[in-house]
């Protein structure tokens, strides 16, 4: 079993910066695979990044290319967002999600996570 849980949003304005973190805890060979969603009210959840945690590839939505970094502290069992140059379209709530094993090709399906954290918010305003 693994437990996640996420910390770091909060409300911004248009243009700003906020990084998230997702700390994990329990079997390490649960988490090999980690990803951010999130869902805007009315909207399905959607991927935003992955990570394997093992060789640190990553895989973004087009999106946030350019603006996101997802990255991970494996010393410290932590998962990082770091969302620069913040629009009000990325206002959501934010999850974080582990899978086992690692999957053949990278995806930002939420049905290839197996674990679930409960979310924190983010807002940005124009």
């Amino acid at each position: 079993q693994v437990q996640l849980v996420e910390s770091g949003g909060g409300s911004v304005q248009a243009g700003g910066s906020l990084r998230l973190s997702c700390a994990a805890s329990g079997d390490s060979y649960s988490t090999v695979y980690m990803a951010w969603f999130r869902q805007a009210p009315g909207k399905e959840r959607e991927g935003v990044a992955a990570i394997a945690t093992g060789g640190g590839t990553t895989y973004y939505t087009d999106s946030v290319k350019g603006r996101f970094t997802i990255s991970v502290d494996n010393a410290k069992n932590t998962l990082y967002l770091q969302m620069n140059s913040l629009k009000p379209e990325d206002t959501a709530m934010y999850y974080c999600a582990a899978a086992t094993p690692l999957p053949r090709f990278f995806t930002l399906s939420p049905k290839a996570m197996n674990y679930w954290g409960q979310g924190t918010q983010v807002t940005v305003s124009s």
